[in-house]
């Protein structure tokens, strides 16, 4: 196990493992279901552009859910109750697909289940940056992470063993088990942290802070905009995964076979995400940037999009879906863990609210124009569009903060 020891606090590495347990069963629940989904939904009659719109409209109520936990984890002591309603919600709604009837019925369980998930998002990661220091960032958000896609290894070949005997409906159901048991985890495992006041950290800014301008503790730097603006042009073009999977459907890949492109990408993504935030790290403190890591990231999705476009073979698929877990290892941890050094203790959820927010509206755009473009041009176009628009963002990631050096207030 990764050595998360010399935490700011006493709960720090329990923290750290027990929010990646329960990562693990959430991710568990949410797989045994995701992979499946897009089948379930062509025997309800829907296709790509009520796939789209799902997609899109729960992605919507999650990023505004975003921005308001953000603000409002800086302003409560306590995150924790957020955290695990977050994860109740989210847990006893999917359970609920296999009584639908209507592909608008599975539109009201996402939407419900995105909610839940951008309440607790902004919360939780806080409460991981105060567990570690901050030079194990990188590390904590990995160990997460590769917890969190272990689950998503668990839950699709769960879905394969479950499929032929019991139907789509019966994995449905069978989802309710990890998922109650991530929710008595987040229960029981996990700790409230205590945030360090300004007094503690600065007793002679403290005293200062009469003559201090009001606004101050709520800047945030230019360099953090310069990521999210590369990040959200990014987000414009990674519609959701679901796509990947009806695309794959489309090249030859059986229905029976869709838990399995999952597993097989998440295999990757699970290997790799520790190490790439525990390079991260190491990286950062030889004076070079997390954002190389990620922009390579990046380069890694376009070329998987790029080939899913194309979509040569059925192998080709197979092959490119495990690298395209690399992408997710490359990301996912290393951006949180750079937006989070980038800005002040005082303003990490506001932060991570702004960053989840932008990215999540852009995901919306992605899936309503992924739908169409795949409506009106055919498969290969929205994926092409896709690669085009991640290597545009690896370039602006790499652009130095400097550049636009200067404070911008919210």
């Amino acid at each position: 196990m990764p050595e998360l020891s010399s935490d700011p606090q006493p709960s720090g590495a329990r923290n750290i493992y027990a929010f990646g347990l329960t990562s693990f069963l959430n991710d568990t629940a949410t797989e045994m279901a995701y992979w499946v989904l897009p089948a379930f939904l062509v025997s309800l009659g829907a296709g790509p552009a009520q796939l789209g719109l799902i997609e899109g409209l729960a992605e919507s109520v999650a990023s505004f859910a975003k921005l308001f936990s953000g603000y409002l984890t800086d302003r409560i002591d306590r995150r924790k109750p957020l955290v695990v309603a977050g994860y109740f919600v989210a847990n006893a709604v999917k359970p609920l697909l296999a009584l639908v009837t209507a592909w608008w019925h599975i539109l009201l369980i996402r939407f419900s289940d995105r909610l839940a998930k951008g309440v607790r998002g902004a919360p939780r990661d806080v409460m991981v940056a105060e567990s570690v220091p901050k030079g194990r960032l990188g590390s904590a958000y990995g160990l997460i992470q590769s917890m969190d896609s272990a689950g998503a290894i668990a839950g699709p070949l769960a879905a394969f063993t479950l499929l032929a005997r019991f139907g789509i409906r019966g994995v449905f159901l069978a989802a309710a088990i990890p998922g109650a048991l991530c929710v008595i985890v987040a229960l029981f495992g996990v700790r409230e942290t205590k945030r360090e006041s300004r007094e503690d950290r600065n007793p002679v800014r403290a005293n200062n802070a009469a003559t201090a301008p009001a606004a101050a503790s709520a800047v945030l730097p230019g360099s953090f905009y310069m990521v999210l603006v590369a990040v959200t042009l990014f987000s414009l073009g990674n519609s959701s995964d679901m796509f990947l999977v009806m695309r794959a459907q489309n090249v030859g890949i059986p229905v029976a076979l869709a838990p399995l492109l999952g597993l097989v990408f998440n295999i990757t993504y699970t290997l790799g995400s520790w190490p790439a935030g525990w390079f991260s790290d190491h990286f950062s403190r030889r004076g070079l940037s997390r954002r190389w890591i990620a922009a390579a990231g990046y380069l890694i999705f376009a070329a998987v999009y790029f080939v899913f476009g194309w979509a040569p073979s059925t192998l080709a698929i197979w092959i490119t879906m495990a690298i395209y877990g690399l992408y997710y290892a490359l990301t996912q941890p290393v951006l949180k863990a750079l937006v989070v050094e980038t800005v002040g203790q005082d303003v990490r959820g506001r932060a991570l609210g702004v960053y989840f927010f932008a990215t999540s509206v852009a995901t919306l755009a992605a899936s309503l124009i992924t739908g169409e473009l795949w409506k009106f041009y055919g498969a290969g176009v929205p994926f092409y569009f896709s690669a085009g628009l991640a290597g545009v963002s690896a370039m602006l990631l790499l652009l130095k903060p400097n550049l636009i050096g200067r404070k911008i207030q919210m």
